[in-house]
Order: C-alpha cells, then structure tokens, then sequence
C-alpha cells in the first residue's frame, strides 16, 4: 500500500479543485498500472487483447518456445 503525501487545492467556495503529490510518488503511480507505457506498447496491448477475444491462438507463442 502506498501512503500518499499529498496537498490539496481549494477553491473560493471551499471545494476541493486539485491535488499536489511529490513527483516521485507520481512516477510510482504512474508505472502501477502501466501507464508509462509508449505508443507502440500499448498498441502490442490493444492487438493482444483482440487476439484474445477472437481466439486468434496464431497470435500466441508456447512457452517452451520462448
């Protein structure tokens, strides 16, 4: 579990608007999920998952071939 330092924004009404987090907590957010990745990764991705939901098993390659 990750404890976030974070500052919150508010705007003249008392609502909150933004949130503050230190770059480095960030960057670990953002690699999680994955969302670091570029263009052409998560195109690999996109395809991976049609394949799959076609059934395309061309697509795949046995584990004991790799």
């Amino acid at each position: 579990m990750i404890t976030l330092k974070k500052r919150v924004v508010i705007d003249e009404q008392g609502n909150p608007t933004d949130v503050i987090i230190p770059w480095d907590q960030f960057k670990r957010l953002e690699e999680l999920p994955g969302l670091d990745l570029d263009d052409r990764a998560e195109e690999d991705l996109r395809q991976a998952a049609k394949d799959r939901q076609e059934g395309n098993l061309d697509a795949y390659i046995d584990i004991n071939e790799i």
